[in-house]
C-alpha cells in the first residue's frame, strides 16, 4: 500500500529545497550562462531528477555492500547538511567549482543541482521518510529547478542581490536546524 502524507511530501520538499538550493544558485546560473550561451533548463532537470531518483533506490544498496548502515549514512549526511548550511548562512563556499565548458549536466545537473549534499540528504530522509513521498518530493522540486532555470534572468532581476542573500541564508537557517534534528533522530540507532 503506497503510503503517501502530503506533510511528509511537504517536509521533504522543502529539505530538497534548501539543498538542492536553486534559487540561491541563479547567480552561478547566470554566470554559467553568460560562459557557455545556452543552457539546455529541459534536459538539465530530467538528468538531476533521475540522478536522484537511481540513487534514492539503490544508495541503500550500495551502503550495504561496502558494509555502512543507514543510521551511520544519515548522521554523516547530517554533517554535510550542517556545513552545506553554515555556507548558505556565512556566504562562503567549500563544496562547489563550477568551471565548465558545457553547462546543462556538468556542473548544472551534477554537482550543482543532484551533489553530494543532495545524494547524502535523500539517504538520510530515507531512514525517516516513506520513498514515494520522497520521490513525489523530487519530482516536485524538479519541476521548480526547470521553471527557475527557465526564468532565471527575470528571477534575478525581479530579487536583486539583497533578495537572493535573504533567501540563501533563511533556507540555510531553515536547513540547519534539519541538520541538528537528523542527527539527533539518527545517533542513538549507532548505539543500539
Amino acid at each position: 500500500m503506497l503510503e503517501i502524507d502530503f506533510k511528509e511530501i511537504i517536509t521533504v520538499g522543502m529539505v530538497l529545497f534548501a539543498v538542492i538550493d536553486i534559487v540561491g544558485s541563479i547567480p552561478i546560473i547566470v554566470n554559467l550562462r553568460s560562459k557557455v550561451g545556452h543552457i539546455e533548463s529541459e534536459k538539465a532537470s530530467v538528468v538531476a531528477g533521475l540522478i536522484m531518483i537511481i540513487f534514492l533506490f539503490i544508495g541503500e544498496g550500495f551502503l550495504k555492500i561496502i558494509g555502512i548502515d543507514v543510521h551511520s549514512f544519515a548522521v554523516a549526511g547530517s554533517f554535510v547538511l550542517f556545513f552545506l548550511a553554515l555556507e548558505m548562512i556565512l556566504g562562503i563556499h567549500i563544496y562547489r567549482n563550477e568551471e565548465a565548458s558545457s553547462a546543462s549536466i556538468v556542473p548544472l545537473a551534477f554537482p550543482l543541482i543532484a551533489g553530494a549534499g543532495t545524494m547524502t540528504t535523500l539517504l538520510s530522509l530515507r531512514s525517516q521518510f516513506h520513498t514515494i513521498n520522497i520521490v513525489i518530493a523530487i519530482i516536485l522540486n524538479i519541476i521548480l529547478v526547470y521553471i527557475v532555470l527557465k526564468s532565471s534572468s527575470k528571477i534575478e532581476k525581479m530579487l536583486g542581490e539583497n533578495g537572493l542573500g535573504v533567501v540563501r541564508k533563511t533556507f540555510g537557517v531553515v536547513l540547519l536546524a534539519i541538520a541538528v534534528k537528523l542527527f539527533a533522530a539518527n545517533v542513538k540507532g549507532l548505539f543500539v
